[in-house]
């Protein structure tokens, strides 16, 4: 994959770099500005990005405001933003166009290398990667999207554990059932949320994105 990276802080942006070439892949380009930022996904148009929301030279939402431009120039440039802290907003607004290829990770996630790098490799391949805390926090309160409420609630954990990436084997796996099982979940889902019989990446993000902008 060819990967941007954007982070202000020199010793994270340099352990990303590090760690994401360790894996195979190469890092086009590094950023540590919002104005840095959106310039080197015109360039480059990497296979995905991952870059910080609170960057100089405001430190509030650059690097967030650099990804949804850059989205808007080229719809479903695959996206991966970290925080600090899980912000609704920030993850409603990247999830707001209704594209897939993106993530929202704590940066806490990064530790994990696994973690990191099969949700950088799930964004590019145009899927999701969302952190659990950040799903949790999206789904706390508000109103409901009546379009779920069709949905068993064996299905709403289902939709849940794919909202973070998870395959179907590995639902299974955390659910304890078997990946057929799994997979006649995700067919009735889809039946009932009116998701038509497209390719299964495309009918699971979609699944994924009505799910997370219920509340």
């Amino acid at each position: 994959m060819r990967v941007v990276v954007a982070e202000d802080l020199y010793l994270l942006r340099d352990g990303m770099v590090r760690l994401i070439e360790a894996y195979g892949h190469q890092v086009v380009a590094t950023a540590s500005t919002g104005p840095e930022t959106l310039d080197a996904l015109r360039t480059w148009r990497p296979d995905v990005s991952v870059i910080d929301v609170r960057m100089p030279p405001t430190q509030s939402d650059e690097g967030l405001r650099a990804a949804l431009a850059a989205r808007g120039e080229m719809p479903g440039l695959p996206v991966l933003i970290l925080s600090q802290h899980v912000e609704q907003l920030y993850a409603r607004e990247l999830l707001g166009d209704g594209a897939g290829g993106v993530g929202y990770l704590l940066k806490e996630s990064v530790f994990d290398a696994d973690q990191f790098i099969g949700a950088l490799q799930r964004v590019a391949a145009g899927g999701t990667a969302m952190d659990p805390a950040v799903i949790a926090k999206l789904l706390s309160g508000g109103s409901r999207n009546r379009r779920l409420d069709c949905l068993t609630e064996r299905e709403r954990s289902v939709l849940g554990l794919m909202a973070e990436g998870l395959s179907n084997q590995a639902i299974g796996r955390r659910l304890f059932l078997s990946e057929s099982a799994i997979g006649k979940y995700t067919t009735s889902m889809f039946t009932k949320l009116g998701i038509d019989d497209d390719d299964d990446t495309n009918r699971r993000v979609r699944a994924v994105l009505t799910y997370l902008n219920q509340a």
